[in-house]
């Protein structure tokens, strides 16, 4: 490690830039962000830059570089377009025994600016001496992805309640008390824009603090997508990363559940046609119960808990048993699995609305307006509807829709092992047949299908 990775606090510090370009300015926009004073050198200073050295109570000096200006700065950057200028800079403050940093000559430099994540008080940096800063940006993307918006409020709140926790607690205690605070309710409630109602908990767990929490835990009820890992948000990757326990149905896929914490306990609770793993009622208890063992439980559902997903249910029974729990939606698979298809669900020369519909057959059946469904000028997306497929063209047909329309299959979508089918409402069923569709498929009605071909991407060529 030829760097070590320090925290300056540099708050009403002066700090010597010399340049004025759009390189120097980028490096202002930090130092004014952590509070230095800023003393320019240039001949020339952008607008942005002038306005910066006001803000922070700074000094202008329009000049060239001279060794004398090295008095007025407790850190010295050369951002001059000159390699020799900034060569004679290094050189002047590194005789004077000040930092300095010169702008992309690591050789030049006793310190860099890393990549930095920030969260209110809290930041990290990632560097790599000058020697990748592409790579540590790239880094630093991943990091911004996984830490949440939130971070820095819950940082902010532990700052404010320190002190009352210090004299609350003894040394021992107070490491325990605040593992539980970052990764419990009290962080969930921060980090999803509550910090009265998280600061409210932490107050009234520390006053019953007896060296461990309150036994009761929290759910998380996942939207996990159609199947590719990519569309899976922020929150929910988050939250995969910190549950005890997941309990998981078969939409989802071993690409999504691959990025679940290692060391949780997975239990599969998925359903097929005629058999269930676990009945819908023992999965709402089983939530239920594993929460009040004091667990983070994470509820994974393929798609978008809410849209035919049950989740409406298991949150109900959740409240009902007065367990904290959050809820992130999920790309739903009728618009992951149709824009992977190239099949766009509304479009002014085709289709105006677009209705999700269950094609679940009940006891046999399959009671549906189709009067309504009918109707021209919208998309209709079938979800559950491959056994049903033949009764559905059937119904659409004999309610007025043309033996023409245009209709699709999209079998395992968004994942490599996507398979679209299309043909028309008299021949679809008999494809479903011959090509051998398999469940999971969604099924896509409307003109909209007769893009497919134009405008399905590179993944499904």
């Amino acid at each position: 490690m030829r760097y070590l990775p320090l925290a300056f606090d540099l708050r009403e510090r002066p700090c010597l830039l010399i340049g004025g370009g759009a390189i120097a300015t980028r490096k202002a926009r930090l130092l004014h962000k952590a509070g230095a004073q800023l003393i320019v050198v240039s001949l020339e200073i952008t607008e942005e830059l002038r306005q910066l050295v006001t803000a922070s109570a700074g000094e202008f000096i329009q000049s060239s570089y001279r060794p004398e200006y090295l008095d007025r700065g407790d850190l010295v950057i050369a951002a001059t377009a000159d390699e020799a200028v900034n060569a004679a800079i290094s050189r002047d403050a590194q005789d004077a025994r000040l930092p300095v940093n010169a702008v992309d000559a690591p050789e030049l430099c006793t310190f860099t600016f890393p990549a930095i994540v920030e969260r209110g008080p809290l930041s990290i940096g990632i560097s790599s001496g000058g020697a990748a800063p592409v790579l540590a940006r790239r880094i630093r993307a991943q990091l911004e992805a996984l830490l949440s918006p939130g971070t820095g409020a819950l940082a902010e709140l532990a700052a404010r309640l320190r002190d009352q926790v210090k004299a609350a607690l003894p040394e021992t205690e107070r490491r325990n008390f605040w593992d539980w605070v970052f990764s419990g309710p009290v962080a969930s409630k921060v980090e999803a824009g509550n910090v009265d109602a998280g600061e409210r908990e932490l107050l009234d767990q520390l006053s019953a603090w007896q060296g461990s929490p309150a036994s009761t835990g929290e759910v998380y009820l996942v939207g996990g997508g159609p199947g590719d890992p990519d569309l899976l948000t922020f929150r929910a990757l988050r939250l995969m990363q910190q549950a005890d326990v997941v309990l998981y149905d078969r939409l989802v896929s071993a690409q999504v559940l691959e990025l679940v914490r290692r060391d949780a306990e997975r239990i599969y609770v998925g359903k097929k046609k005629e058999f269930h793993s676990v009945p819908q009622d023992g999965i709402n208890q089983l939530l239920v119960d594993l929460a009040r063992q004091g667990k983070k439980v994470l509820r994974l559902k393929g798609g978008d808990p809410f849209i035919f997903g049950r989740g409406g249910e298991e949150i109900d029974r959740i409240a009902e048993a007065g367990i904290p729990f959050q809820v992130v939606p999920g790309i739903t698979a009728a618009s992951g699995c149709s824009s992977y298809a190239g099949i766009p669900l509304t479009h002014r020369d085709f289709a105006q609305s677009v209705r999700f519909i269950t094609g679940h057959l009940k006891q046999g059946e399959l009671r549906l307006p189709w009067q309504e469904l009918a109707a021209p000028g919208q998309t209709l997306v079938f979800y559950m509807g491959l056994t049903g497929l033949e009764t559905i063209c059937r119904e659409l047909m004999a309610h007025g829709l043309p033996a023409e329309t245009p209709a699709a299959l999209v079998e395992k979508g968004t994942t490599p092992e996507q398979r679209v089918v299309v043909g028309d409402l008299t021949t679809l069923p008999n494809l479903a047949i011959s090509e051998n569709v398999e469940a999971p498929a969604l099924t896509i009605v409307g003109g909209v299908v007769s893009l497919h071909e134009k405008l399905r991407w590179y993944r499904d060529q």
